[in-house]
């Protein structure tokens, strides 16, 4: 950790970084199904003995077709960086995505960015990624280009869950679903890690402190969908810390029913977050928002709620190596 090469592909990679592997797509949420690539790509770096890069696109491309209805983000490119920094690769090339972007031919998107730019090695994509003006650039093309400019391409295929047994591919339109449902267990089944979000903690109302709970809060960003209600989380502080704790996810309708936000409550814990930028992963869904009669009343739900939440956190397991890295490593007891 701490090498990790972060790089605008707009620029040609530094020759000390080039001839790679380079697994494209777009990789929101880093799932199984994109690891299944990942892994591939992993391998054969190793074999050749070069780097091995995730090439992707900000913004989501159907964010800018579609700006008054932006895809939610399972990981946004910072957040994107660090799990793929924690799964083995070498760095992320990220392309900005435009209109003169989405109306490159498929041979000029292979020339300038993965032969010109890239300087790529071997190419690694999933069954399903398509590329270049009117989607031309298929799989087929994909490994036509490879072998008419010199290098290897791999397809692989769909990633299929075991969820109900049905064997649906993985996909993040399906996690971001299970997400806005409340249903965060299956979601990191699909993930392998438990999904987390990213912010600066802000000042909101204290009426946290007054009840005995004091919070962190984070403003969420308007895409995401995250289902209102009570989660056991944990907290990862600025310096890496890891801490068990319970948040709250929504517009507080025993008091103010205002701006949605996510307030979370750290056991064991007095520090100061204000200003810090810190993850919180959300490990499973407790109940739904409640109104309730009276702040007294609120505070007795809330302490069953803690209690929930530390008999959760206490028995949580590891979901996958990256899981640990991301969710256990750095923890403190609470």
């Amino acid at each position: 950790m701490g090498d990790f090469l972060h790089h605008n592909l707009v620029a040609v990679l530094p020759s000390q970084s080039a001839g790679g592997v380079v697994a494209i797509g777009n990789f929101d949420g880093v799932h199984a199904g994109h690891q299944a690539v990942l892994g591939v790509a992993l391998k054969a770096a190793a074999t050749k003995g070069v780097p091995c890069y995730a090439l992707s696109f900000e913004p989501h491309p159907r964010t800018l077709f579609k700006p008054d209805s932006p895809v939610f983000r399972l990981t946004p490119e910072a957040t994107k960086a660090r799990v793929l920094e924690a799964y083995g690769l070498d760095g992320l090339l990220t392309l900005p995505f435009t209109r003169e972007l989405a109306s490159t031919s498929a041979e000029d998107f292979v020339t300038d960015f993965l032969v010109n730019r890239a300087r790529a090695r071997h190419v690694i994509s999933g069954y399903n990624f398509h590329f270049g003006k009117n989607r031309v650039g298929t799989p087929e093309f994909l490994q036509a280009s490879g072998e008419a400019h010199g290098f290897d391409v791999t397809i692989v295929e769909a990633r299929l869950d075991d969820l109900d047994g049905a064997g649906e591919p993985v996909s993040s339109s399906r996690i971001r679903r299970l997400v806005g449902e409340g249903d965060l267990a299956n979601a990191a089944q699909l993930l392998t890690y438990r999904w987390f979000l990213s912010g600066t903690v802000i000042k909101g109302q204290q009426l946290g402190r007054t009840l005995g709970y004091p919070t962190a809060n984070l403003e969420l960003p308007s895409h995401v969908r995250l289902a209102h209600g009570i989660y056991a989380v944990r907290l990862r502080t600025a310096d890496g810390v890891l801490h068990n704790g319970v948040a709250s996810y929504g517009r507080r309708p025993t008091f103010d029913n205002g701006a949605a936000l996510l307030e979370t409550f750290i056991f064991d814990y007095s520090g100061d977050l204000y200003g810090q930028v810190i993850d919180v992963s959300i490990f499973d869904y407790l109940r739904g928002e409640e109104k309730f009669d009276s702040a007294e009343a609120l505070v007795v739900q809330m302490k069953r709620d803690e209690a929930r939440a530390r008999k959760v956190l206490g028995q949580v397991k590891p979901l996958s190596p990256l899981d640990e890295i991301l969710s256990f490593q750095g923890l403190v007891s609470g």
